[in-house]
């Protein structure tokens, strides 16, 4: 196979697209061919979602038609929005990883059973968890909420330029499902084959002071899986969880480019 040309990059949770604005930008220049697709219902931009909330919660429910009333669509639905872009391709994402034998994962979701749930996380997903009902709406942080989650280790003012460019509601149905996964019995929405050596090999990247997904919970991935595909980590000193768009952005990117370019198959 060819070296890959193209780039997805599939964003997290409470933010759009945009959140790639700069690596998009820097790995075009590079020469790749850069995706990066919206989550259903989450196509329009930050100001417009924030702007008409009712918009936003029909978008999500647009998403998801398998059960109506649920603004917000399944983690499998996030995790890959765009099925056909399969091959000769590398991804860098905050979704579960699938195989694709012509792309490279670069991963920050936990995965069903992975149990470790730092105190941390418990306290950045608890505006969406403290209340079933959030299963079936659109929550969104504040800026001081959006600080511990995202952008901890800035000043208030820097998190607040960030938080007015990029956040958004994010679907409640999602985080209660991961919240879950480990606990219904049978395959669920986060459930990947840990043993599927057909995979792409797959990095895990996080920041050494994320709230979101601490260092430990990308750790218990990566020894969750046991297939002989590349299974890495690499932990970045002093970041916080929003590393597409955090000071010091252009060294995670080259990082995980270089890593993918020399992974791929």
């Amino acid at each position: 196979m060819s070296t890959p040309d193209t780039i997805v990059l599939i964003h997290g949770f409470w933010v759009t697209p945009r959140s790639w604005e700069h690596w998009i930008a820097h790995y075009e220049k590079r020469g790749y061919r850069v995706l990066a697709p919206a989550y259903p219902g989450l196509e329009a931009e930050v100001e417009s979602l924030n702007a008409d909330p009712d918009a936003h919660r029909t978008g999500h429910r647009r998403a998801d038609r398998r059960e109506p009333g649920n603004p917000g669509p399944r983690t499998g639905q996030a995790a890959d929005p765009h099925r056909p872009l399969r091959r000769r391709r590398l991804r860098a994402a905050p979704a579960r990883p699938r195989s694709g034998r012509g792309g490279v994962a670069i991963c920050s979701a936990a995965t069903e059973g992975v149990a470790v749930v730092p105190l941390t996380q418990i306290k950045s997903a608890f505006p969406v968890l403290k209340n079933p009902a959030n299963r079936h709406r659109a929550v969104g942080l504040n800026a001081e909420q959006w600080h511990y989650t995202f952008t901890n280790t800035l000043s208030e003012e820097e998190s607040r330029t960030l938080y007015e460019r990029y956040a958004v509601p994010a679907s409640g149905g999602i985080f209660w499902d991961s919240a879950l996964a480990t606990l219904r019995p049978g395959h669920q929405s986060t459930y990947v084959d840990y043993h599927n050596d057909d995979r792409a090999p797959l990095l895990f990247v996080s920041g050494e002071n994320d709230h979101l997904m601490p260092p430990k919970v990308q750790q218990s991935n990566a020894r969750h899986y046991k297939s002989d595909t590349v299974t890495e980590i690499k932990e970045f000193p002093g970041r916080p969880h929003l590393l597409p768009a955090a000071p010091g952005w252009e060294e995670v990117a080259d990082y995980a480019l270089d890593w993918a370019a020399s992974h791929a198959r």
